[in-house]
Formats: C-alpha cells, sequence, structure tokens
C-alpha cells in the first residue's frame, strides 16, 4: 500500500507545534486512546497510542502532546519505543498499545502495555513528563485480558493500578511504583453486563465522586462511546452513570472509542479520538468541554469541530478533515504526509462541521476540488441536512481525481453561527475529493 509509506518515515524532528481544534493533531499524524493530565506546571498533556497503517493497531512508538491553552498543540516525538530508535523494552519487540502516565515524587512514571502473553503491561521513568521515558520494566499481573493501563493516586497518596478488557480489574500499588500488590487485586470493578465496560479505564475523583471512565459498549453493537460509572470509594462499587460522548459515524470503518476526562483552568473536558481512512486502526484525538450536574452526574456531548475553541470563521480555511459527522462512504484519508481531505465520496453522502460563524455575513463560498470521471454537485445547508441549501458548486466531470482545482460560486447571505452540512450529488460512485471551504463577501 504505497499511499501509507510516508506515514511510516522517520522524522527528525523531536517536537513541533500545531495549531488545531479537532483533531487536535494534524494531518499525517494519528494518535489515540488519549490519556490527559495536567501536571504541576500547570500544562496539559495528553499520552496516547501512535497508529500508523490501516493494517493494524498502533505502532512501537509512543508520542506525548503538550499545551498550555488547549489550542496549541505541541508534539514530542518518540519519547519511548519498544523497538528501534529509543527502545527502551530490551525483553520485547511487541506493538504498544494504549498508555497512562502518572507523577510522583518528581518522577514520571510512564505505563504501557503490549499484546505479548507473556510481558503485557510494564513501566518506565522520566524527570519530564515528555520524557524521554527510560528502562522499561516489565510489571506482573494477575488475570487475561491485560491491557490498557490506568494509574490513579487518590488523596491519601494511595496508588490504584488499573487494567483490563471485558471486565476491570483494580489493585493497589506498592510505593516504588512499579509492583501490585497482589493481595488487593479485585476483579470486576466494572463489567461489561452491567456497564458496558469494554476497556481503556480511566479514573477521575471530583468532589468526593470516583468517575471511572472506559470504552462504552451499549450503543451500535461497538465500543463508540466513552462511558462512566461512579462510586464514594475508588474500588466500588460502581453505579452506571451513563454516555459521556459517542464518535459513532465519525468514519465507516469505525470501531472503538477510548479517552479520559480532566479539568483545565476551571473547566472539565472529555477526550476521545475518531477513526479516519475508512478502517478502525488510523485514530485521531479530540476534545470536548462537558458539564456536570448538581448531583455529579454528566450531560452527554456531541461531537464537534471547534472543540476546546469557540465556533470556526468562516472566512478561514476550514480544512476537510476537522469533519466530526459522516455519513455514507465518504472518508477522511491522507493525501500527502501533511494533508488530508474527504474522499471516495458517492451520491447522497453528507459531512458537518459544528459550528462556523459566519459573523456579520458572506455571500460566496470556494472549495478546492479534484473532480473524478462523472460531473458532480456539493449543497452548502445549514442546522440540518435536509434543510434548503442556501448555494451550491457544480463539480466538472472528466477528471482523474488527482488534479486540484479551486472552484467559487454563490450563496445566500448567511449570518451568525450554524452547523455547515455538504450534502453531494451526482452520477456514479467517488465522484470527486474535496481539500477545504472558504466562505466570503463580494
Amino acid at each position: 500500500m504505497k499511499k501509507f509509506l510516508f506515514m511510516n518515515l522517520i522524522i527528525l524532528v523531536l517536537s513541533y507545534t500545531i495549531y488545531a481544534q479537532n483533531p487536535i493533531v494534524p494531518p499525517g499524524v494519528y494518535i489515540a486512546d488519549p490519556s490527559a493530565h495536567v501536571w504541576p506546571d500547570g500544562k496539559m498533556y495528553v499520552y496516547g497510542s501512535l497508529d500508523e497503517s490501516p493494517n493494524y493497531y498502533c505502532s512501537w512508538r509512543h508520542h506525548v502532546l503538550s499545551s498550555d491553552d488547549l489550542k496549541k498543540w505541541t508534539i514530542h516525538e518518540n519519547r519511548f519505543a519498544s523497538k528501534g530508535e529509543n527502545d527502551q523494552v530490551p525483553y520485547s519487540d511487541h506493538l504498544l498499545f494504549a498508555p497512562d502516565c502518572q507523577f510522583k515524587d518528581g518522577i514520571y512514571y510512564l505505563y504501557y502495555c503490549m499484546p505479548d502473553p507473556k510481558f503485557a503491561e510494564g513501566v518506565a521513568t522520566s524527570n519530564s513528563p515528555v520524557g524521554p521515558f527510560m528502562n522499561g520494566k516489565n510489571i506482573p499481573l494477575v488475570g487475561k485480558n491485560q491491557i490498557d493501563p490506568c494509574v490513579f493516586i487518590d488523596d491519601d497518596g494511595q496508588v490504584y493500578y488499573i487494567w483490563g478488557q471485558f471486565t476491570a480489574k483494580m489493585a493497589k500499588l506498592k510505593p516504588n511504583m512499579m509492583e501490585i500488590d497482589e493481595s488487593t487485586v479485585k476483579d470486576s470493578i466494572v463489567t461489561e453486563s452491567e456497564h458496558f465496560f469494554h476497556e481503556g479505564a480511566y479514573l477521575v475523583k471530583r468532589n468526593g465522586i470516583y468517575y471511572f471512565i472506559y470504552a462504552h459498549v451499549g450503543r451500535a453493537q461497538m465500543p463508540t462511546c466513552i462511558g462512566y460509572a461512579t462510586s464514594r470509594s475508588p474500588m466500588g462499587p460502581y453505579q452506571y452513570g451513563g454516555v459521556i460522548i459517542d464518535n459513532d459515524h465519525c468514519d465507516l470503518g469505525n470501531w472503538n472509542n477510548h479517552g479520559s476526562l480532566v479539568e483545565f483552568k476551571g473547566q472539565w473536558y472529555v477526550f476521545y479520538h475518531r477513526s479516519t481512512h475508512g478502517c478502525n486502526t488510523m485514530r485521531k484525538a479530540c476534545i470536548e468541554p462537558i458539564t456536570f450536574n448538581a448531583d455529579g452526574s454528566i450531560n452527554e456531548v456531541e461531537m464537534t469541530t471547534q472543540g476546546a475553541g469557540g465556533p470556526l470563521n468562516a472566512r478561514e480555511q476550514l480544512d476537510a478533515e476537522r469533519a466530526c459527522l459522516l455519513f455514507g462512504n465518504v472518508r477522511i484519508e491522507a493525501i500527502s504526509a501533511d494533508n488530508e481531505a474527504l474522499v471516495k465520496i458517492h451520491p447522497k453522502d453528507r459531512v458537518v462541521y459544528k459550528y462556523i460563524d459566519f459573523g456579520d455575513g458572506v455571500d460566496s463560498v470556494s472549495v478546492r476540488v479534484a473532480p473524478g470521471i462523472k460531473a458532480g454537485k456539493i449543497d452548502f445547508c445549514l442546522d440540518m441536512p435536509w434543510h434548503r441549501s442556501v448555494g451550491a458548486i457544480q463539480i466538472p466531470g472528466n477528471g482523474d481525481g488527482k488534479a486540484w482545482m479551486i472552484l467559487t460560486g454563490k450563496v445566500e447571505k448567511v449570518q451568525g453561527v450554524h452547523a455547515l452540512w455538504l450534502r453531494f450529488s451526482g452520477e456514479g460512485d467517488e465522484l470527486f475529493s474535496v481539500d477545504w471551504v472558504r466562505f466570503g463577501r463580494k
């Protein structure tokens, strides 16, 4: 699959800054399973899996994301690896699945897991929240399904280790942060049958309530949701709470979700991921603000384009890959090492961007497209996909799907903040691709 070869190139730059809303990672970078933490320096740090192929989950490396405003993100590359450059796991060369991180007494502990039946989970350390993390050591665990570690430090200083798939397991960690106390192991903290638990545990405490966050398998017969359960004790019993966010329809090949819950400068957020490329293994981290009710319950939120920021400016370039819901055959796919687009568009497909600020009014729209063999059309609708089109762009045929052009057309005067739907029509499959949209005023 030559078009994916660029994803595996070794990047020499160790860190760089990106400006993003959702997703919070740039085109060509796929970080999933985001475990978010705010450390003593006041910055947000995200530890996650690094996806690199549509053919398998994750990779042999971990990047780290950091931000001081949730809008500008720095990517710190290859801060831990199980093979190749910066290999710190001498006993195994397996892939690295979802990680977590904790901080204690000046040391940052990266907890990692691998599909290795003998050495499933381990820990590495660093003096910096972005690593590099060194000297990976195996953590022997009790029981099967040993994936997705989570480490939580309670107010009294006791540290808890959580892991598992289908049922969540928990134990106390010894003071060295590298061994579990096997006498404290407890299974079925939350379960598939009672809480819709699939995998991806994350534990946080707020106002005396413990929130157990996890990949929730109660909808669409897939673990597309981030769900939660609550307790007054870290080891339960936990009462099912509900869904925080559902990533269903982020991509036609979507399968799972995995995330975290964290407070930053007085506002709480849910981190989660979305799929791309029409597959379940090329995922991108995203963020949404959340609210709590007086009883401690959490209101479900929708996926948006704006994420932690405000609505996007309609007069600035709206990159196609920021679509938050996709219906039909359309998907987001890399078209170069640093660009993604909406591709494989069929008639009646549609996508939405939430939310776009049209300000005091626009009356024109431009799109960058790569036409296919058959002619097509993009209709622009506001708020709901079945609402009347406020304008359209006719896409010529006789193209090869590779040559890009910019087309401009008129739209009715649009003002204020709206969800923007792109509705596609034409004859034949794979009509054209879309790189970006921008509105203007004549």
